[in-house]
């Protein structure tokens, strides 16, 4: 009867042993998959870059090229397209500013593309909380601008946008993908109000460096 209880003991260790090291092992694995995660077929990116008095903000997918024939099939001509992959892309703009022309408030937009072979209607869009371009409705348009395609020299894999300074108060909204790229001129939508602010910031940093300097 010893035996037989000795060894109902021993059985209940090794099981509870067992429990230990699968709870070990669960723990182990789900700290690890808090750290890594499969790779996203289109990466989620953003970008940010100091413009004139603020800054803009992109957020958007990152689909590849992967051997497909992209524009006028993947990405239809004349149909509106979400710029990106996934989720629509969003553009945020810290002050109000001219947008190709067009006078833009400050905020946040969707940020959509009707291609042609030469030609894209970039648009920005009210409502950048959809899923692709799915929900998009023509009515939440808040501007759009017409600008010409040109052909790249070496093939852009990865979707892209970026935002290029030009100047102190200027820059480019920068699209590209596959062989296409086009470009959208930004600046200030008041130039003359912003140079007048900036005039003023700079009085004040040269006061409070003058007061730095006589305290020392």
């Amino acid at each position: 009867m010893l035996f037989s209880f000795d060894f109902v003991i021993l059985n209940k260790n090794l099981h509870v042993k067992k429990l230990l090291f699968a709870v070990c092992i669960s723990a182990s694995v789900f700290s690890f998959a808090q750290d890594y995660s499969v790779p996203a077929a289109s990466p989620r990116q953003k970008v940010e870059q100091q413009f004139s008095m603020s800054k803009i903000s992109v957020d958007y997918g990152r689909p590849g090229v992967k051997g497909r024939k992209i524009f006028g099939e993947l990405v239809p001509y004349g149909q509106v397209w979400r710029a990106g992959a996934n989720s629509s892309t969003k553009i945020t703009f810290g002050q109000s500013v001219n947008f190709g022309g067009k006078v833009v408030p400050a905020g946040t937009y969707g940020l959509f593309i009707v291609p042609t072979e030469t030609e894209w209607k970039v648009i920005l869009n009210k409502d950048f909380q959809q899923w692709g371009a799915y929900t998009y409705d023509a009515k939440q348009d808040v501007v759009d601008v017409t600008v010409p395609v040109n052909k790249l020299a070496d093939k852009q894999e990865w979707f892209e946008i970026t935002l290029n300074p030009t100047g102190e108060n200027t820059g480019n909204l920068v699209i590209k993908w596959d062989m296409a790229q086009a470009e959208v001129a930004l600046k200030p939508s008041s130039p003359d109000a912003v140079t007048k602010i900036a005039d003023k910031l700079k009085e004040i940093k040269k006061i409070e460096s003058d007061a730095a300097k006589t305290k020392g």
